[in-house]
This record gives structure tokens, C-alpha cells and sequence, in this order.
């Protein structure tokens, strides 16, 4: 259980840093992300099995592609409702719904779309046989956290990101382009998901479903986590992670989704804004 809940913690990491990202620095909830996940994997199947392509010609066109279309329709679309809530929120979701029910209506929907192992041998780990993919997202997600720090504090368009992050208004006086940064944020955060798509789906199959449930557990973190921290969503994927693993041990792996919202519960009953987060809080004392 303490292997696997490690790993499981490390999933939900690597599911969550793309999302996380965009709304950290446009303050824009992507509700399309568990399409573009799953999308993604889609895009690669056919690169892989239809177009005969390289995998890491593949693995590059995906994101490229992922990346390009959400800064695209950031700047067609959202850049026009930004700051409309509601109206983001509706749109982004939206745009998910048409994704995922496309995919459904042309056919993708079967066992035989799923993408091949990176690396199919096992280890031995504190005597539980642990699959050397599980092992290889563990250290994955270590890693893009470190460049995602670096990058955020040691490049000129990272530090664009944390100034329009943390005041937009004085970021303009600065130079700083918000609709730019925006749109920036918006590619780079789906470009995460889908390279959390190719790590992840080889583990199973590639379902149209799986996006919505993929949202589910990005939104479940965020919130328990603070929506906007990195660090929030590091202590929220150990907190619903081993949750998930302790009853999917214990008692039924049908009833982890539930685990992750009595999760949510329990930490905004304590802390509304999640465990890392301020707004509800600053509200409170205005």
C-alpha cells in the first residue's frame, strides 16, 4: 500500500500540473483539460498505428499540436471572456464536451486503442512487484517539477508568468502583455497534460470517459490543494492518493471516487480555500 500509494500520488501530480498551471497564471479554469488528455492519446494512437510514425517524432507532434491549439483558442475565443467566470468556465467545458463526444461518435471506443509501454519490466520493492512504467512516472514527475521550477525562476517568459500571477496591473507597467502570458500558460498547461496522457494511458486503455473522470480527479486535487499551488497540489495528491490506495485495498476499488470527495469535504469544512490557498480567507477579512 505505501508503494502504491506513492505511485498513485505521483500520478495525480503529473495529471494536475498542467491544469493547476493555467489557472495559477490566467486565473482560467480549463474544464477541457480531461479532453485534451485524453485527446492527446488519441492523436498519438493514430500517429503511431495509422501514420507509422517515430514515437518521438509522435510524442513532439502531440504536444506541439495540444500546445499550439489551446493557445489558439485562447486568443480566438477565451481572450474575449476573460474574467467572466461563468462564462469561462461554460466555454472551456464546452469545448471539452465537443472533444470527447466527437471522439465517441467516430468510433473511438474499444479495447484495442491503447498505446504501447515505454519500459514492460518489473522490479521487486519492499516485497510488491512494481511495473518499471509506474517506477519511470515517479521519477518523471520529480523531474518536471524541478524544470518547472527552474523555468518559472530562471527564464524570462517564467518570470512573466509569476508577475502576471501575482499582480496583473503592475505586471503591464513592467511591460508585461497578460493576454499573451495568458495564452502562453493556457498551451503550456495542455502541453503538460498531454505529456501526462503519454505516460499514463499506456497503463490501460484509451477511453473517451476517461476524460471526464480525468477532470474529476485534477479538480479534486486543485481543490483540496489550493487552487494556484504547486505545493497545495503536492500534499493534496498524498492526501487523496493513499486514500484511493487504502480503499481500494480495504475495501473496493469502486469506491475511490468517493474517497476523493469525502476528501474535499472534510479539508473545506476546515479550510474552504484548501490547504495551500488564500482567496476565501482574504475574502473573509475584507
Amino acid at each position: 500500500m505505501l508503494v502504491y500509494g506513492f505511485i498513485n500520488s505521483a500520478i495525480l501530480v503529473l495529471l494536475t500540473l498542467g491544469f493547476n498551471l493555467t489557472f495559477g497564471i490566467s486565473r482560467i479554469a480549463n474544464f477541457s483539460y480531461g479532453a485534451i488528455y485524453v485527446l492527446s492519446g488519441f492523436v498519438l494512437w493514430i500517429f503511431l498505428n495509422k501514420l507509422h510514425l517515430p514515437f518521438s517524432l509522435s510524442f513532439l507532434l502531440v504536444l506541439l499540436i495540444m500546445g499550439v491549439g489551446s493557445t489558439l483558442f485562447y486568443s480566438l475565443f477565451l481572450k474575449r471572456i476573460r474574467g467572466l467566470v461563468i462564462s469561462e468556465v461554460i466555454a472551456t467545458f464546452s469545448l471539452g464536451i465537443v472533444i470527447l463526444e466527437f471522439l465517441r461518435f467516430v468510433g473511438f471506443i474499444g479495447f484495442e486503442f491503447s498505446l504501447p509501454v515505454l519500459i514492460k519490466d518489473s522490479v521487486k520493492i519492499m516485497g510488491t512487484y512494481v511495473d518499471l512504467q509506474r517506477l519511470f512516472i515517479l521519477l518523471f514527475m520529480a523531474v518536471l517539477l524541478l524544470l518547472l521550477y527552474l523555468f518559472t525562476h530562471h527564464t524570462k517568459i517564467g518570470l512573466a508568468f509569476r508577475g502576471i500571477a501575482q499582480e496583473e496591473h503592475t505586471s503591464l507597467s513592467l511591460g508585461i502583455n497578460p493576454d499573451r502570458i495568458a495564452a502562453l500558460s493556457m498551451g503550456l498547461g495542455a502541453a503538460l497534460g498531454s505529456f501526462a496522457s503519454i505516460l499514463l494511458l499506456p497503463l490501460g486503455t484509451i477511453s473517451v470517459d476517461e476524460g471526464y473522470d480525468v477532470l474529476i480527479k485534477v479538480l479534486s486535487v486543485c481543490i483540496v490543494g489550493g487552487l494556484g499551488s504547486n505545493l497545495g497540489i503536492l500534499f493534496a495528491s498524498l492526501i487523496i492518493g493513499f486514500a484511493q490506495t487504502f480503499t481500494a485495498f480495504y475495501i473496493s476499488p469502486h469506491w475511490t471516487v468517493i474517497a476523493s470527495f469525502l476528501a474535499i469535504i472534510f479539508i473545506l469544512a476546515i479550510k474552504p480555500s484548501g490547504i495551500f490557498g488564500h482567496q476565501k480567507e482574504l475574502e473573509e477579512r475584507v
